[in-house]
């Protein structure tokens, strides 16, 4: 084995440090410039690290392997402990494993009521005994300087060494599945806290009533369940940047793994989407296949096995489509409905944000 090292550390280019960030996920252009040399030493315990595209991290420190996933809620501002739970231990499960534990970090703006620590945890304690997870730990404190709370949860999980399923692991003739629909955490989240907004903008009270219940979709653990012991190749779990987003990191953390082309093409008339996103999206003026979609989860398997996934899928109640497939040529291409064929561009600022500031 290597002994551990430490890794070179590369400086931004000068016309560009002191250029503002862009709001939302980091693109992977400045990932791997600003973030991804600067990761300490390497050890030879991690066997599966951080690259774009992979949400999650994964330890062998003997046994099965140890999965972690790190994010925090701050595009929704109902629900927050509830998403924060849901959202890491659906990263943890797209690697295949079985979440067990969140360390659950809530930091409150000064001047808030015992009422809005209470809702955070009840919110995370739902979810927990959804997944069938511990909250284990954390940190709580109120933070000067904040305008809402913000919740961050690391989940933790794990698996066999053999039952790993990277996002990076797609190859050329997959077939790409999504289950559920697109944008379904994005929808949940702008009928409640943009309701009114949304109302006034002609969406019907009882479209908005459906959006906000979508939520009871947003874990994936049980189609991850399913597509890692039946033999899926990659997963990733839909968050910022959508479907769209997920695919164009599944793609890239592919060509990373395997370290030549690998392209795709995705029918986006293909791409399940409810007609409760498509008012909301409508009425806010973004993609819905661009939205922010924790619920929905990508998945690339040989053809034969993608077609028994979505038979098990089926028989356990999760709708699941093909939207496309794992090519060998380098190009990833989107075909729209019309049958006009664009360029997958990178996952840029989620169409949440955008939806938020039409809204306001």
């Amino acid at each position: 084995m290597q002994p551990d090292r430490p890794q070179d550390v590369t400086a931004a280019p000068a016309d560009e440090a002191g250029a503002p960030l862009p709001e939302g996920k980091l693109p992977a252009a400045l990932l791997e410039r600003l973030v991804l040399p600067r990761t300490g030493v390497q050890r030879r315990e991690v066997v599966l690290a951080a690259a774009p595209g992979e949400d999650a991290a994964a330890l062998d420190l003997g046994g099965d392997l140890c999965v972690a996933a790190s994010d925090p809620i701050t595009g929704a501002g109902h629900h927050a402990g509830w998403l924060a739970v849901h959202v890491n231990c659906n990263d943890v499960a797209a690697t295949g494993a079985e979440p067990v534990a969140v360390l659950l970090t809530i930091l409150l703006p000064p001047g808030s009521p015992p009422a809005v620590l209470e809702d955070i945890m009840a919110g995370a304690h739902a979810a927990a005994r959804e997944v069938g997870c511990q909250i284990a730990g954390g940190h709580t404190e109120v933070t000067p300087g904040l305008a809402q709370p913000l919740v961050v949860a690391t989940a933790l999980g794990r698996t066999p060494a053999a039952r790993l399923v990277p996002s990076g692991g797609a190859r050329p003739g997959d077939v790409l599945l999504l289950t559920k629909w697109a944008g379904l955490e994005g929808t949940a989240i702008l009928a409640a806290d943009c309701r009114e907004a949304l109302a006034r903008r002609g969406v019907p009270e009882a479209v908005l009533d459906a959006a906000a219940e979508l939520g009871r979709w947003l874990s994936i653990v049980p189609e991850a369940r399913v597509a890692a012991g039946r033999g899926a190749r990659a997963m990733h779990d839909v968050t910022e940047g959508g479907v769209l987003g997920a695919t164009w990191e599944m793609v890239t953390a592919a060509r990373q793994a395997l370290g030549q082309a690998v392209g795709c093409v995705i029918e986006a008339a293909a791409i399940p989407v409810r007609d409760e996103t498509r008012a909301i999206c409508a009425a806010a003026g973004v993609d819905p296949l661009r939205l922010i979609g924790s619920g929905a989860l990508l998945v690339a398997a040989p053809p034969e096995t993608a077609a028994a996934l979505q038979a098990a899928w089926a028989e356990a109640g999760i709708p699941a489509a093909a939207i496309g497939r794992i090519t060998g040529d380098g190009i990833l291409r989107l075909i729209d409905a019309g049958g006009h064929e664009t360029e997958l561009e990178p996952p840029g600022t989620d169409a949440l944000w955008v939806a938020r500031t039409r809204l306001a």
